[in-house]
């Protein structure tokens, strides 16, 4: 053999072509395949042995050709088949590229079938041979004919048939990603590329999870040919099912019957970290790709899933793509939540489309993986979180305050969306260490940065970082210290949250502790007075957390920690002879602020009780700065009124009197803190009577019964002393336009508070002594008369005001003092209790500071004055306010408060409910787990575990409400309280939020609430208004409105009648509380719930559409719903046939012109611009399916264009018209004037009616375009459009002639171009300017009147012809 080589290679190189050729004729196939292997093998000579059998075998000679193909036909398995090196494999093939073309068409095919049958088998092994496809198929296309089984083929073709054929055929597991290779080099038509990447796709599933990066590889850069949109979409469906996959077997677990083989999660997330690269390499290079995939996100947003959001997040890294990735991140989440909204307050949907897909748990799923080495996610993450954040934060309000309360629960998709960057942030925050600094660092700058704008979301996402991972966040200290520099210029909620969030940081870092400390010392002596304040804030922040040895514990002092305080241990640095000496030097620096500003004193006033409580070792000094402060304004002559010095107490600047100190506060915050220490030294005894520290429990003595002294001497001095002891009485200025009013008031506002302070104190150390209560009804009634002043001067000019001012008690005291007055049945206390009782100002003053209490809570979440700042408290507080309220209202009768009634003021039964509603109120929003916990304490029951117990107990209570409403409603006019009456509706609409829609409670709350509407006649609006509001909010979680909006409509238009007064409506009364008098109320109402059944149509037409798109691309999918019509496009004909009949009531209701009529123009408007969208998706639907249009939708049309367009337009020239009443007498002729012009001056303000025609009209003309695609004649329904150009009223005119007199010509319009013509008629006058601006048809249509109703000469004409501006116009 070796012979043989050297033979054909030596006359190879003497150029003897025939001799070559000779020889190889010589050699039988046999041995010069052998001769080949065997040099292939060898690897040193091939590359000449194919060189001299392609130089022997001239491709014009049979032989030669016969040569070349079992050349091809030897080399192409052979290079397969992996026996050859790779340098050699590859030399070989390049040769056999190279001759190629010279190969005769009939060898092209065979080599091409060769190919595909090779594939067939799964014989390509390293897929090497598959290299030379490519070069064989573009050979082959070049061929003119080609035979093919019978018949003859162009080249072209014949490779169609070669590509189908493959394509077709079942693919080995291990050739596809050789298979993608070669197709890169094939030339391919759309259609064949199409077929390709189809294949490719469906080979996904077949593939081990390792072979898909390099397979995805390969088909992005096939998409270089086209069909990008499908590889793309094909390639994130793959992995979304495998999510899909993995999401069932977390849920189901071993009872899922796996026919596939798992796949372990941590290696999928691994492969799509690797396959996410490619994608984002792929769109870097190629734009038209990056393109594509935006758009293909963007129209499908229902099929996000973690993969897809993670290779968006990706994205972001290349600039081009960053800010439209955001966009389009920002639409689908506020889309997402959006969505999920609609579908939860609305039953209709519910069942219509019962899945929905979070993109927030899709974004919140890709920050759980990325923990598997997607590093290029991260980045990404961190921008959205911020820019959620940045986008849906809290706004500032009106001079810069938010808009929203702190600490409420994210209800509405934005504030959902702000909160879901905060989750994005503190995740990531916790898995990523490489982005702790980035995400820290940027919290810190917008906190410093955003002064003018809320940044509590931002201070929560900081609390939960430090709560998270404090020990972590100590790395970055610096970053925190350098914040420090700027509290100073901050506002003082900033500087307040972020204090309370780094307390964990202060109690382990000694260098940060330090440097706030000069910080706050620093700021103590600032220009700017919220600069001290924060420094105020600072150090009491300092002295609640730093505890001395000794302090009580905190379940002690009934103070429950924040969990960002109970992460690092308190002691683990620092001992309590250091935090001692640390928290004296803090009070000595705070003693400087008792001479700074009232506002100033004020917070330190009201820290001071928080920082005793929390360090009772610290009471000594806090109470000799207390009383030392006290002395200063306390009168120690006994026998002196009044007992303080009201004047050091105010300041002068120029002519402006300002407070200087905050007396009452001062007062109350020793009360406070000596009460707390009495409280304490009481529990303390019953311990133990054994004392280790006589001589500081003998000092402490000391100053509290000295401070127990001064406070008895106000007492008896504030109720001896009379309005002229303070300057206040009945004849005292208290205009706030001149400096002496200023100082009364001021004044009158510290006596206030000292009284109040005065009486909390006298009813805590009075202990239930009937003496010492009489002494507190006699300050309640200095109080009360003072009050009374303040209100009468207050008042002038005005209705008097019965609000109360806000008040200086405690939460805690007021908790126990309303519980004394209505509960407490012990015979040991009744007799002191029946002094207050016996004074019914007293209670209903009581019962009013808690109802204030409990507003205050619902508006901000926090009260004033200690222990108004926990939330625990506060929540212990509603509790206990339920309680007494609930059984103060049922148990005392409203007929028994005639005295309430006849002074116009609340009722006691009418302020509990009002105390009810805002306890209700307040809980939902800001403990809206904790619904069944307050209402379990009413009885002071257990905690209720089973949700079918807390359901039945919630319905318990909602009976009591139903049936104190019907007693309200059944009973004479005189017991009726309107009032009282909507609290109860206000208090059923909260509770009924609790009650799960599918509950049998709430079935039976809906059937009594509309047997109510029924069968009940309110005549009160305000009632009215509520009920129906209660009515729709509970109709719509149970099932569609629109035969509610219906029966309605028909009552309305049954009292109001019709715009026509010579039609007489049919009676209906399916709503007995539908009357004359709520009739427009109810219309008011009704308009809200139209536009949310449009909103829902409008919804269910968006996802057809998308749909449709959908199925437009998936031919089967089309072919299955060809069959039937689809039950969205059903539930939005019937609904909106039903809607479009109520409508076409209420448009010939004679509603009263204004804001309810106008409102009714831009529902119509709406409601057509929405059939218009209804339309569009027929005509959509007709070009993509050969259906014929379901009846419905003709019943639909023929509604609209035969019913509702002609009542529109009657309803136009209805409101056009003003007030068309006839009165007869003057005054009501005057009213009306004022009514029509107030009419037509907001009509002008609005574009409703132009708003309306035009979305008429657009509606008209889509509905052509559907009949021309359709075949359907609808525009057989539609009516011919009244022209609007110009209108004349027939009655009108004939009234207004019938007032000329028959033979005299009256006024007449003269021409001022000095002809001789006739005049025209006074009765057009009227008519000049809207001549002007007629159009041409309008013009031949005014002639045509004018000639056809009257019947004067031509003349009569001539003059108004000859306007120039007429003649123009027609012409």
């Amino acid at each position: 053999m070796k012979a043989d080589v050297d033979r054909i290679i030596s006359l190879s190189n003497a150029d003897s072509s025939g001799e070559l050729q000779k020889y190889l004729s010589t050699l039988t196939e046999g041995k010069l395949t052998a001769l080949i292997s065997n040099c292939a093998l060898k690897g040193n000579t091939i590359g000449k042995i194919i060189k001299a059998i392609f130089k022997g075998s001239p491709p014009g000679s049979t032989d030669g050709s016969k040569r070349r193909l079992l050349l091809y036909q030897h080399c192409i398995p052979l290079c397969g088949s992996g026996d050859l090196q790779s340098e050699v494999a590859a030399d070989l093939i390049g040769l056999l590229m190279l001759e190629t073309h010279t190969l005769v068409g009939p060898c092209l095919a065979q080599l091409a079938n060769l190919f595909v049958e090779e594939i067939k088998a799964g014989k390509i092994g390293n897929g090497k041979s598959l290299e030379l496809f490519p070069t064989v198929l573009t050979a082959l296309t070049a061929c003119e004919t080609l035979s093919y089984g019978k018949g003859e083929l162009s080249g072209e073709q014949y490779k169609k048939q070669l590509i189908n054929s493959l394509c077709s055929s079942r693919w080995d597991t291990q050739c596809v990603i050789h298979l993608t290779t070669m197709f890169r080099d094939v030339p391919l038509s759309s259609d064949e590329l199409q077929f390709v990447v189809q294949k490719t796709l469906r080979m996904f599933s077949k593939l081990d999870l390792q072979e898909i990066p390099p397979l995805v590889y390969q088909l992005l850069l096939l998409s270089a040919k086209g069909c990008k949109k499908q590889v793309l979409e094909g390639i994130v469906s793959y992995f979304k099912q495998q999510d899909l996959h993995h999401q069932k077997e977390q849920k189901h677990g071993e009872n899922l019957d796996l026919e596939v083989q798992s796949i372990p999660q941590d290696q999928l997330r691994y492969v799509e970290g690797t396959v996410i690269l490619h994608i984002v390499f792929a769109l870097r290079l190629d734009h038209e790709l990056g393109r594509e995939f935006l758009k293909s996100v963007k129209a499908s947003f229902g099929d996000f899933c973690p993969f897809s959001v993670a290779v968006l997040l990706s994205v972001t890294r290349i600039q081009l793509y960053e800010e439209k990735v955001f966009t389009l991140f920002k639409g689908a989440i506020i889309k997402s939540f959006k969505d999920e909204e609609l579908l939860q307050g609305s039953k209709f949907l519910q069942d219509l489309v019962p899945g929905h897909l979070s993109v927030a748990e899709m974004i919140l799923d890709t920050v759980k993986s990325s923990v598997f080495g997607w590093d290029h996610v991260t980045q990404g993450l961190v921008q959205l979180g911020f820019f959620l954040m940045d986008t849906f934060g809290p706004k500032p309000g009106p001079f810069g305050k938010p808009n929203e309360g702190s600490s409420t629960v994210a209800r509405t998709p934005t504030q959902l969306a702000c909160k879901l960057g905060g989750q994005v942030l503190l995740q990531g925050f916790k898995m990523h260490e490489a982005i702790r600094g980035e995400i820290l660092e940027q919290v810190l700058n917008r906190l410093v940065a955003k002064t003018a704008s809320p940044v509590n979301h931002f201070l929560d996402l900081f609390s939960d970082i430090v709560t998270s991972a404090p020990m972590i966040l100590l790395e970055s200290s610096s970053k925190v210290t350098e914040t420090f520099d700027h509290l100073s210029y901050l506002p003082l909620p900033t500087v307040q949250g972020l204090l309370k969030a780094i307390q964990p940081l202060l109690k382990v870092s000694m260098s940060m502790k330090d440097a706030l400390i000069l910080v706050l010392r620093k700021a103590m002596f600032s220009s700017q007075l919220d600069g001290r304040k924060s420094a105020v804030t600072g150090f009491l922040l300092l002295l609640k957390n730093f505890k001395v040895l000794g302090s009580l514990a905190s379940s002690q002092c009934s103070q429950t920690i924040s969990s960002s305080q109970i992460q690092v241990d308190v002691h683990s640095r620092y001992n309590a002879a250091a935090n001692e000496a640390f928290c004296l030097e803090i009070l000595s620096s705070l003693r400087r602020c008792l001479g700074q500003q009232a506002d100033v004193r004020l917070m330190l006033y009201e820290g001071f009780y928080d920082v005793l409580r929390r360090n009772s070792q610290l009471a000594s000094s806090v109470m000799q700065t207390l009383f030392s402060q006290l002395r200063k304004y306390y009168e120690p002559e006994q026998d002196l009124l009044p007992p303080v010095k009201l004047q050091p107490c105010i300041t002068a600047n120029a002519e402006q009197i300002h407070l200087q100190e905050p007396l009452a506060h001062l007062v109350g915050c020793t009360v406070q803190c000596l009460l707390w220490l009495l409280n304490m030294k009481r529990s303390a005894k019953i311990r133990s009577d054994d004392s280790d520290d006589d001589d500081d429990d003998d000092e402490d003595e000391g100053y509290q019964s000295e401070l127990q002294t001064i406070l008895d001497s106000i007492t008896k001095r504030m109720i001896k002393s009379e309005m002229e002891d303070f300057e206040l009485d009945k004849s005292a200025e208290f205009s706030t336009a001149s400096s002496v009013g200023v100082k009364n008031n001021i004044y009158a506002g510290l006596v206030i508070g000292l009284y109040e302070v005065l009486l909390e104190y006298n009813f805590v150390k009075g202990n239930y002594s009937k003496n010492a209560f009489e002494e507190l009804l006699e300050l309640f009634n200095r109080y009360n008369k003072l009050c009374e002043i303040l209100r009468e001067k207050s008042g002038k000019g005005r209705q008097l005001s019965n609000k109360t001012p806000r008040s200086l008690l405690s939460v805690r005291f007021i908790s126990t003092l309303v519980t004394a007055l209505f509960r407490d049945s012990s015979q040991s206390r009744e007799e002191a209790l029946n002094v207050l009782r016996s004074s019914g100002e007293f209670v209903r003053y009581a019962l009013s500071v808690a109802v204030q209490k409990i507003q205050q809570l619902e508006d901000s979440g926090v009260t004033d004055g200690p222990d108004g700042q926990s939330s625990n408290l506060m929540f212990r507080f509603l509790c206990e306010m339920t309680s007494v309220l609930m059984w103060r209202y049922t148990n005392v009768p409203s007929a028994a408060e005639d005295a309430g009634k006849k002074e116009k003021r609340s009722s006691l039964s009418q302020l509990s409910l009002e105390g009810l509603l805002g306890i209700f109120t307040t809980c939902q929003q800001r403990y809206p787990d904790k619904m069944s916990k307050l209402l379990s304490f009413i009885d002071n029951s257990e905690d209720i575990a089973e949700s079918e117990d807390c359901e039945q107990m919630t319905y318990s209570y909602i009976r009591q409400f139903q049936r104190a409403l019907f007693a309200q409603l059944s009973g004479g006019e005189e017991e009726f309280n309107s009032k009282e009456a909507q609290l109860l509706v206000n208090i059923l609409s909260v509770l009924s939020l609790q009650l799960k829609p599918s509950s049998q409670q709430f079935t039976q709350m809906i059937t009594w609430t509309v047997k109510i509407c029924k069968e009940t006649s309110v005549e009160d609006s305000a009632l009215s208004k509520g009920l129906l509001s209660l009515l729709f909010s509970l109709h719509v979680l149970f099932k569609s409105p629109t035969s509610l909006l219906l029966e309605l409509c028909q009552d309305i238009h049954s009292h109001l009648g019709d715009i026509d007064e010579d039609v007489e409506v049919e009676k209906q009364s399916h709503f007995a509380i539908v009357s004359m008098k709520t009739a427009s109320t109810a219309a008011m109402l009704v308009l809200p719930l139209v536009d949310k059944v449009l909103d829902e149509v409008d919804w269910l037409i968006g996802k057809r559409k998308n749909q449709l798109a959908t199925d437009k691309s998936d031919p089967e999918a089309a072919t299955q719903s060809a069959g039937h019509q689809d039950p969205v496009e059903k539930a939005v004909t019937l609904q909106l046939g039903t809607l479009l009949t109520a409508l076409n009531e209420l448009v010939q209701t004679a509603l009263q012109l204004g804001t309810c009529t106008i409102t009714l123009l831009r529902a119509l408007s709406r409601t057509y611009t929405i059939l218009t969208t209804l339309v569009k998706y027929y005509i959509q639907f007709c070009a993509s399916q050969s259906a014929r249009l379901p009846s419905r939708f003709e019943k639909l049309v023929k509604l609209s264009g035969s019913h509702l367009t002609p009542q529109c337009y009657f309803f136009i020239t209805y409101v056009q018209g003003g007030d068309s009443s006839v009165g007869g007498a003057d005054k009501k002729k005057k009213k009306n004037e004022v009514n029509t012009a107030a009419t037509a001056k907001l009509l002008r303000q609005t574009k409703a009616i132009p708003n309306l025609i035009f979305s008429i009209e657009e509606y008209e003309k889509y509905m052509i375009t559907l009949s021309k695609k359709s075949k359907v004649n609808l525009m057989q329904y539609m009516k011919l459009s009244t022209s609007r150009d110009f209108r004349i009223n027939a009655a009108t005119l004939d009234a207004a002639l019938q007032e000329q007199d028959d033979t005299v010509e009256v006024s007449v319009i003269s021409t001022q171009r000095g002809g001789g013509g006739k005049s025209v008629p006074a009765c057009f006058h009227h008519l000049y300017p809207f001549v002007f601006l007629m159009s041409f048809q309008a013009s031949l249509h005014f002639a045509f009147m004018l000639r056809e109703s009257f019947t004067w000469s031509i003349n009569c004409y001539l003059p108004l012809l000859r306007e120039p501006l007429v003649m123009s116009t027609i012409w």
